[in-house]
């Protein structure tokens, strides 16, 4: 069967009223151009509908391509749906030959497939989006476990679980939609409709694996990929991609020559990124994880996130602790105060501290070396301001913000390494560092503040992302 194109169907949804059979009573939800609100796949067109007397929202799926045995298929997957009462899945209902399109095809009238519309953003998307933010992704891989340990224990199997096919509802739920490579139990011993995306599927997985169990290797892939970058963020920028996470279909085939497979060792230490690797390694030796039980997905829930405030009070001070060299941190050691204007040579942050106030080693003129451990997370404006013997230091892969004169008049900072997950950098950050020769803006970054290089006499070389969106008044003022 022939199919119509997208500008087909889009002219057909603009006159739904007249095109649709049981469906007339929906009407199309414009985009900001007065187009019906659309989004396309690689078989398919989706509209955004309206029911105008109940104010409810529906997907509209128009096929583009055929998939031979759809309608049966659809009808079994209603049915098996019809009584799961769960967030992670939506209704559905196929319809024979509801809309009328005008069209080259031989046919007049196409099926569609009606389902409740998803408010919110694709895993993929929000993953884009957030995952610098490690309680962000915690609670992700959290939800997510949560999900597959739910799917793990029906009847039925999705078919093709990628972030592409997971949408993340405003309140961080999660919903599964694209039902075409689902199972039901009254599919038994059928081929599959697909083998799935290549980057969440077993390598070794074929049509004719087709039961509840074709969803456990990208279940344990998946939620591997989310725990790992929740604990290291910039893992994500090393090993992943626009359309996958941080395994590739190559990583699959042989996971002893796999570099992210050895990137991962490192989070061993974590027990919960122990035990999802342990599934992972199960999954993909014996295709499924019918073996252990779906239990193993529960992790604990992460605790709300604390707040690290970079500004220091009076009371602050009055009431810090101090460690043998005099710099004082809060009680609790997570937070460096402050630091003598005497200190000099080499100095280690102690191991654990997640927040450098503002102003913390403000005019140490003589410390040339300052070790800044993983742990900081936020590091305060003017932090190292006036730090005119520090010649180089290295940012932890946490920090996602450079704030304000940081680094200003650190006149013999000749070397820094920023991190891939910062995406911002100040004003002034890097002011009057003269001896700054070179830097590596990374590729996250999208703003570069007023004055951040201002007056870096020695500056010769930069290295500006498509990522940056906007540079600031005076950023490179007086860079000769």
């Amino acid at each position: 069967m022939q199919y119509p194109l997208i500008s087909e169907y889009l002219a057909a949804i603009r006159e739904a009223n007249d095109n649709l059979d049981k469906l007339s009573h929906l009407v199309p939800v414009l985009d900001k151009y007065g187009e019906p609100y659309r989004s396309s796949g690689a078989f398919a067109v989706v509209f955004k509908m309206k029911d105008e007397q109940t104010g409810k929202y529906y997907a509209l799926k128009c096929f583009t391509e055929e998939q031979e045995g759809r309608a049966e298929a659809y009808r079994q997957i209603a049915e098996e749906l019809e009584f799961v009462d769960s967030p992670y899945i939506t209704s559905v209902k196929y319809l024979e030959k509801e809309l009328f399109v005008d069209s080259n095809c031989e046919n007049e009238e196409f099926p569609v497939l009606l389902m409740d519309w998803i408010e919110g953003e694709t895993m993929e998307t929000y993953i884009a989006a957030n995952y610098t933010d490690t309680h962000a992704m915690s609670m992700l891989c959290y939800r997510f476990c949560k999900m597959a340990a739910w799917l793990r224990s029906q009847s039925f199997a999705h078919g093709d679980i990628k972030p592409d096919n997971i949408m993340v509802r405003p309140d961080g739920t999660l919903t599964l939609v694209d039902y075409d490579g689902m199972f039901v139990p009254a599919m038994k011993g059928q081929k599959s409709p697909t083998i799935g995306t290549k980057d969440f599927s077993h390598p070794l997985r074929t049509i004719d694996d087709f039961d509840e169990t074709i969803d456990d290797f990208a279940l344990a892939s998946i939620a591997l990929s989310l725990k790992a970058i929740s604990l290291n963020p910039s893992l994500l920028q090393t090993y992943g991609a626009s359309d996958r996470l941080l395994f590739s279909a190559a990583d699959y085939i042989d996971l002893s020559k796999s570099n992210t497979v050895t990137a991962l060792q490192g989070l061993l230490a974590d027990e919960e990124a122990i035990t999802l690797m342990s599934m992972f390694l199960l999954a993909n030796a014996k295709k499924n994880l019918s073996m252990c039980s779906f239990r193993l997905f529960g992790l604990q829930k992460p605790k709300e996130e604390e707040v690290w405030s970079t500004k220091v009070t009076r009371e602050d001070l009055e009431n810090a602790v101090k460690d043998e060299f005099g710099v004082k941190y809060s009680k609790d050691w997570k937070r460096l105060l402050k630091a003598p204007k005497n200190l000099k040579g080499h100095y280690s942050i102690r191991e654990g501290v997640k927040v450098i106030g503002n102003y913390a080693f403000e005019l140490c003129r003589s410390i040339n070396r300052i070790d800044i451990p993983d742990s900081v997370t936020n590091i305060g404006n003017n932090a190292f301001y006036g730090c005119r013997s520090l010649t180089n230091i290295k940012i932890p892969n946490c920090v996602t913000n450079i704030e304000d004169n940081v680094f200003a008049y650190c006149r013999s900072l000749s070397n820094i390494i920023i991190p891939d997950c910062v995406i911002n950098i100040g004003e002034g950050a890097f002011r009057n560092c003269n001896s700054l020769i070179s830097i590596k803006i990374p590729v996250c970054v999208t703003n570069i503040g007023n004055s951040a290089f201002w007056c870096c006499k020695s500056l010769t070389c930069v290295n500006i992302p498509n990522s940056v969106t906007t540079i600031g008044m005076g950023a490179f003022f007086c860079c000769i």
